[in-house]
């Protein structure tokens, strides 16, 4: 493991003697634009695993994504390796279909300690609600980023992320019932305590995500990765391109309905990913991702 060859994957070529709010900032970014939130393991017959030289080996020699426990057990690494005070934390995401958070433990982030004050850092939730930038970990004010305005609110210890939504303007509505549908303004993203964790106690979670019959990583295979100006995100056969603030605080959303022959050319064209197994796609579950 060689931080040299990581700033090589993220094309990162900025400098990092100094870990300060603006180097963290860089690299971060640099890495959601590089490295898609993705479960395709699980959809061409691989484990994913969550051992760290495992996790690099995949993310930084295959040029693969990965989900969560893998972003951002790997930028934990990178972090500390910097000279970072990093702590793992584990929160429970909400699911909109229940209106309700999960059960367990299912999403692993970070909180980073800079001077006085700490920021929590995520690069590995994916699609429309992935932050573009290190979060400053305070109750209540608006945070505005490009992807809309995040916000974390705190109760008892307990802490919640959220995320006002833009409008949307889909041109192309005849693929776009899920759009339609959510006519939410702000969206529950999880909730955490500030308790420090050890990614031993995610071995389970990350088991049980890629197995269960009823996980959302099992009905559904994703693809996620940051632009410039926005989001692109391969889900099943849907292909969907987000343009941020496009015009009049709304959100351009295109969607195009891949056929099976395109999946794997469109995988590496707009994720840089080449797969070494045979993937099959799918998409059973009715929840928006965006």
């Amino acid at each position: 493991m060689d931080i040299k060859e990581y700033f090589a994957r993220i094309s990162y070529r900025g400098s990092y003697d100094k870990p300060d709010l603006a180097t963290l900032t860089d690299i971060f970014q640099h890495h959601i634009r590089a490295v898609p939130f993705e479960n395709l393991s699980i959809h061409c017959g691989e484990s994913i695993e969550l051992d760290l030289e495992a996790t690099y080996k995949k993310i930084v020699r295959k040029k693969r994504g990965g989900w969560c426990m893998e972003n951002n057990h790997l930028l934990s690494w990178v972090l500390t390796t910097l000279g970072y005070d990093v702590t793992l934390l584990g929160s429970k995401v909400y699911v909109p279909e229940y209106d309700t958070y999960a059960d367990d433990i299912d999403h692993l982030l970070l909180k980073v300690e800079l001077g006085d004050k700490s920021y929590i850092v995520d690069g590995g939730f994916g699609m429309a609600y992935q932050m573009w930038q290190p979060m400053e970990l305070t109750s209540g004010p608006d945070q505005p980023q490009t992807p809309g305005v995040f916000r974390f609110l705190e109760e008892s210890g307990v802490w919640y992320l959220e995320k006002v939504k833009r409008k949307q303007w889909v041109p192309n509505q005849s693929v776009s019932a899920s759009h339609n549908v959510e006519k939410e303004v702000c969206r529950r993203v999880y909730l955490f305590t500030l308790q420090p964790r050890d990614i031993e106690e995610f071995r389970a979670r990350n088991a049980h995500l890629q197995t269960a019959p009823d996980s959302l990583f099992v009905t559904k295979s994703m693809c996620s990765l940051q632009t410039a100006d926005g989001i692109r995100a391969l889900v099943g056969w849907k292909l969907t391109e987000i343009k941020y603030d496009y015009k009049d605080n709304m959100d351009l959303v295109e969607i195009r309905i891949l056929a099976d022959e395109e999946v794997e050319k469109t995988l590496k064209e707009k994720f840089n990913i080449t797969l070494d197994k045979k993937f099959v796609p799918i998409n059973t579950s009715r929840l928006s991702l965006f």
